[in-house]
């Protein structure tokens, strides 16, 4: 497991290795949640609400990549009160990406996702390093113009526009249309892993490395293609070894441990059931609701606090604004 804290810390480095806040959202929303994998994939947006998330249904991932829409885990619909913060970074997530329904299934989901479909072909076209010769600056360069251009200099970012209007460079064209939903195994090796240890995990002929990074801003943009790691003038250090996603769910049940939350609410957010019969005397009141959701609002207004002493902005748009709007 890790802490509030640590969540933010692994959102916000899993948004500069995706290069977008998506990332940065989904971790958030596991951590604070305790959803499963399936469930946030398979968050439509129709289900996400003023201070609630309805899980309805899960993208059950099977042996041969194939995901099919199915009910949660032992059948556990159930609604989960989300505080003020994370329904507004919900809504703002929705209303900046724009999701469309997907293809495979034909319903609008909350997360997409990120590289190319197991297999797609690809098209003819320029790529980004196209782009950067043209522009006359490295491939990290021109992804930075792309993904973090407050950290680009104008007249560099003008040069690297100028360069995709004139090649006619259409993000994610070379390589295929990206896949509509983040597959557990490739979340897990190119983002959530890579952001949890600071080190790429082994993956066929590549042995284990570390992430290699610019050192500003803080806490450093990745560095990808020829030479990162000479380009380099950084890498990441570990923040919670061992962890997984799954282990989101670990970390939420301890948050609601340590904030004095009922067994019953606990299990009702959890999606699980507890058949004993003392459990069928117990139920969740509006104030227990209340007490957990100003509990989980006071634990991430600490945890972004202590982001925000280490460093008043972020390369992540999203948590950029969170931090600066709470300067006084």
């Amino acid at each position: 497991m890790t802490t509030a804290f640590g969540i933010i810390l692994i959102a916000e480095r899993a948004a500069l290795l995706s290069g977008r806040d998506d990332e940065f959202v989904a971790v958030t929303t596991k951590g604070f949640t305790g959803m499963r994998w399936g469930e946030l994939v398979g968050l439509e947006t129709g289900y996400v609400r003023p201070g609630a998330i309805r899980v309805e249904w899960q993208l059950y991932e099977l042996d041969t990549g194939e995901l099919i829409r199915c009910p949660p885990k032992d059948d556990s619909r159930r609604t989960i009160d989300v505080p003020g913060w994370l329904s507004d970074l919900l809504a703002e997530h929705i209303a900046r990406a724009r999701p469309k329904p997907c293809s495979c299934h034909g319903f609008t989901y909350v997360f997409s996702g990120h590289r190319p479909p197991t297999g797609a072909p690809r098209r003819s076209g320029a790529t980004l390093v196209d782009v950067a010769r043209r522009a006359e600056v490295s491939p990290a360069t021109a992804s930075a113009a792309l993904n973090h251009p407050e950290v680009v200099a104008d007249a560099t970012y003008a040069r690297i526009m100028a360069a995709i209007a004139d090649l006619g460079y259409v993000r994610g064209g070379a390589g295929g249309e990206l896949a509509a939903h983040w597959r557990r195994n490739g979340f897990g090796t190119w983002v959530f892993q890579p952001a949890v240890t600071g080190r790429y995990p082994k993956k066929g002929p590549l042995a284990v490395r570390p992430v290699p990074i610019l050192g500003e801003p803080w806490p450093g943009i990745p560095l990808r293609g020829r030479n990162a790691g000479g380009r380099a003038d950084a890498c990441w250090v570990p923040i919670a070894p061992g962890l997984t996603p799954h282990g989101l769910r670990h970390t939420h049940k301890t948050l609601m441990e340590e904030l004095g939350t009922p067994a019953k609410l606990m299990d009702e957010r959890m999606g699980h059931d507890d058949g004993a019969v003392q459990a069928r005397y117990t139920h969740v009141t509006p104030e227990m609701r209340r007490r957990l959701m100003d509990g989980l609002t006071e634990v991430w207004e600490t945890a972004l606090a202590a982001r925000r002493a280490i460093s008043p902005g972020s390369p992540v748009s999203v948590l950029d604004r969170l931090l600066r709007s709470r300067v006084r």
